[in-house]
């Protein structure tokens, strides 16, 4: 993808979010993740389960108080100390104006006591002064723009299939205008046949509209379609990072090749030559993780050093970054 400048419209430096369980254990959710997204392109952030993929979307557009580390948008340090509640007040109104989020389950992001003309009309409120009469005109736009029609502005959440939902929580997403949106895993409670569907809509309003994305998912094959660039995290660090095209081509860390290897094949023949990566033990514990390479219990090429500390993110070239002794 092309940049048009070297200045990243958000950059997480440090970013971490510890949960603390009693008085000795602490939860390492997200633990020192360190990324960039510039304007314009789509960044995939994936990884198993509980690997602290939405906790990072969810620091970054202040729903979760990280416990160290920055989050600079457009400049602009989002956790700043401010002097006055005003002035908090103002910098919550220009944030949430410019980065938005689009939540995993359709079925529990949307209230169900709200209509669709309130749920995406709630933004426009909070947004600044607006007659009704263009409010509603505004709220039928963008549900025209998400595939849904005027006859459904009165109708409440419930009335509506998983894809549907999505679409007016991505309506409502877009009521403000916003610059830059977490997908925090869009499709991963809809059908396929849907999933294609909201995919490619999310496409044609970024092209559309000049949006950013990170689009957090663990459906690699989606990821490696939307995305220009695809960050890795495990159990809550960045373990690799590069473009899409060259991390699908030329994986350097061991956890990195055992996910790529568990994409699905259409192709009996390829599928047949493919090497599958089996990963062996239980994914450790993020309640006090020891000092080490978090992977070391279950990477088939653990060392003695991979013990002696925790492997740092290393440049390899051509924006290519992997966090790992061995590479």
């Amino acid at each position: 993808m092309k940049r048009t400048n070297d200045t990243p419209l958000l950059a997480v430096e440090g970013l971490s979010k510890y949960f603390r369980m009693s008085r000795t254990d602490v939860l390492k959710a997200v633990d020192g993740v360190s990324f960039e997204v510039f304007k314009g392109e789509t960044v995939g952030l994936v990884g198993e389960s509980g690997c602290g993929k939405s906790t990072t979307g969810r620091c970054i557009v202040r729903l979760h108080e990280p416990s160290a580390g920055s989050v600079r948008f457009d400049g602009e340090d989002v956790y700043a100390p401010v002097r006055s509640r005003a002035e908090a007040r103002a910098r919550s109104r220009r944030l949430c104006k410019d980065m938005q989020m689009v939540f995993q389950n359709p079925y529990s992001s949307l209230n169900p006591r709200m209509t669709v003309k309130d749920i995406v009309g709630e933004g426009l409120s909070l947004a600044g002064r607006m007659g009704e009469r263009e409010r509603d005109e505004r709220i039928t736009e963008l549900l025209r723009t998400v595939g849904l029609g005027a006859d459904h502005v009165s109708r409440f959440p419930h009335e509506f299939s998983g894809g549907q939902r999505q679409r007016i929580g991505i309506a409502r997403a877009l009521s403000v205008d916003p610059r830059f949106i977490v997908c925090d895993e869009p499709i991963s409670a809809l059908d396929v046949s849907i999933q294609a569907q909201v995919i490619n809509m999310l496409k044609r309003l970024q092209a559309e509209r000049g949006l950013t994305y990170l689009f957090i998912a663990h459906d690699l094959s989606v990821v490696k379609y939307v995305s220009d660039r695809v960050i890795v995290m495990y159990l809550g660090t960045v373990v690799e990072q590069s473009e899409s095209v060259e991390l699908y081509r030329h994986p350097l860390h061991p956890y990195t090749r055992a996910l790529f290897s568990a994409i699905p094949e259409a192709d009996p023949r390829i599928a047949k030559g493919r090497e599958r990566i089996l990963l062996k033990g239980e994914i450790p514990s993020p309640i006090n993780p020891k000092d080490e390479c978090r992977f070391a219990d279950r990477c088939p090429m653990a060392q003695a050093v991979c013990r002696s500390g925790r492997p740092p993110l290393r440049d390899m070239g051509g924006g290519h970054s992997v966090a790992c002794f061995l590479a």
